[in-house]
């Protein structure tokens, strides 16, 4: 996920609105479902060392620098806390697209709008029940497609506002919904940051025990 961090610029989601003038990268596994392959589906094994080795080099990135954590919060709040990854909250999603160019304002969590596009529902299957999430767009990034949604466990063992996925563009219709790589807003770590929030459709009424936690330290942010 990239961002432009620069006044008067909106970044990618959680990344818009502070004042520095520099920006990193957070490179994100983006795969092929089985389906749409002729790879063959990865060994759990396997899947999970790749989840663990991105999140290490996500907090290699972070301690090397003092954004998107300012420096005397590294040692409150790297490295990241995560759940256990689990491979049960990797599952395939279908998106059913809405034909729907109207835009709206979407709160942030410093009390401004940013300008947002419904794409459609994601569908999909967790645990054995049926769910499906709204997918967005910013109209200042086209190109990102990205959910933000909370849980029974925000504002607990969660960001209380709620966490993001990305959904990288593969050209079909067909994405791999993986909560084993949600994470927290930028604001989370640094109040600076501007940061959507999930709208009342993506607030799922059961807790996702994946992907990125808060620590103890974080829990008095907003």
């Amino acid at each position: 996920m990239t961002g432009t961090g620069q006044v008067g610029q909106v970044g990618r989601v959680g990344q818009g609105g502070r004042t520095a003038n520099r920006c990193h990268t957070v490179t994100l596994l983006c795969l092929l479902l089985a389906a749409c392959s002729n790879k063959p589906p990865a060994e759990p094994k396997d899947y999970a060392a790749k989840i663990a080795a991105d999140r290490a080099a996500k907090d290699a990135l972070f301690a090397s620098s003092d954004d998107p954590i300012p420096t005397e919060r590294h040692k409150d709040l790297l490295p990241l806390e995560y759940f256990p990854i689990d491979p049960d909250y990797h599952v395939p999603g279908e998106l059913k697209r809405v034909d729907d160019k109207t835009t709206f304002e979407m709160p942030t969590s410093t009390g401004t709008n940013r300008q947002m596009r419904r794409v459609g529902s994601l569908e999909f299957t967790l645990k054995g029940q049926p769910l499906k999430l709204t997918v967005f767009l910013e109209v200042a990034d086209p190109n990102h497609l990205f959910i933000a949604f909370n849980d029974l466990t925000s504002g607990t063992e969660t960001y209380p506002s709620g966490r993001y996925i990305d959904l990288p563009p593969n050209g079909t219709n067909i994405y791999e919904v993986d909560f084993n790589r949600a994470y927290n807003p930028y604001c989370y770590y640094n109040q600076s940051y501007e940061c959507p929030l999930p709208p009342k459709e993506n607030r799922l009424k059961i807790p996702i025990r994946a992907g990125e936690k808060m620590k103890l330290e974080g829990r008095s942010l907003k």
